[in-house]
């Protein structure tokens, strides 16, 4: 954590680096792990502040995807002002904060997240019924259990809903990242020939931008190799991964 903010007056002056920051192109404010305290290591000292956007010290470089979108960008802090007391949780439990914003990521916020998944999985089912591809045995047992699956998510989601989200969001994250994946997947084999072809300027099609970008779930809010890590150490009690 190479992010420092330190105290001007009644403000923060915040300079440093983050990346992967979603849609920070349009945001007019953005939450900044920072160390706060000097001399702190790892996951002490750190501070969860929020940072308005529209000042000279923020700077944001889009990432160029494979949706030709951005949706990742790179965000600079050079001398970046916020409110002294524009942090959440208070000084110093900056990583607390963190984990359960991850934790919430992961999780619950899947209930929303699900309506946007349902309409994909219909346009599949849509676009099976078009082509012709829903004849398919496997293809429509496949879509089926896209069906089941997607609801197992949503009862996971609600059961954890009420508490802390921890350990059970790891496994809502595993859930729902491998089925988001799979469903791109399936709209590919479903589109049949015309999955392989672009409009001009490199024009993606719906299902084509949800094949290409469902390639992140499984990395972006914590990889499968942590969330696996994570549910072998603290739910399943194995041995903690040799550190390097």
């Amino acid at each position: 954590m190479s992010t420092k903010a330190h105290r001007v007056g009644d403000e923060w002056s915040i300079s440093g680096q983050k990346v992967w920051t979603s849609l920070a192109q349009h945001a007019d404010w953005c939450f900044v792990i920072a160390r706060t305290e000097p001399g702190s290591t790892r996951h002490h000292g750190l501070s969860y502040l929020l940072v308005p956007m529209a000042q000279p010290g923020v700077e944001v470089r889009p990432i160029l995807q494979l949706t030709a979108t951005s949706e990742f960008n790179e965000v600079f802090f050079d001398d970046a002002r916020t409110d002294a007391d524009l942090v959440v949780g208070g000084e110093g439990n900056g990583f607390k904060v963190a984990m359960a914003t991850l934790g919430f990521e992961r999780g619950v916020s899947t209930l929303a997240q699900q309506i946007a998944f349902r309409r994909e999985l219909d346009a599949v089912i849509d676009t099976a019924t078009r082509t012709g591809a829903i004849d398919d045995a496997v293809l429509r047992d496949r879509l089926v259990r896209a069906r089941m699956e997607l609801e197992v998510i949503r009862q996971h989601a609600l059961r954890t809903l009420g508490g802390e989200q921890g350990d059970g969001a790891s496994v809502t994250k595993l859930l729902w990242s491998n089925w988001h994946r799979s469903l791109g997947e399936l709209a590919m084999d479903v589109s049949g020939p015309a999955s392989l072809l672009v409009g001009p300027d490199y024009a993606l099609d719906d299902l084509q931008t949800l094949f290409l970008f469902s390639r992140a779930d499984t990395i972006y809010g914590g990889s499968d190799e942590i969330q696996r890590n994570v549910i072998a150490e603290r739910v399943l009690g194995l041995p903690r991964e040799a550190r390097p």
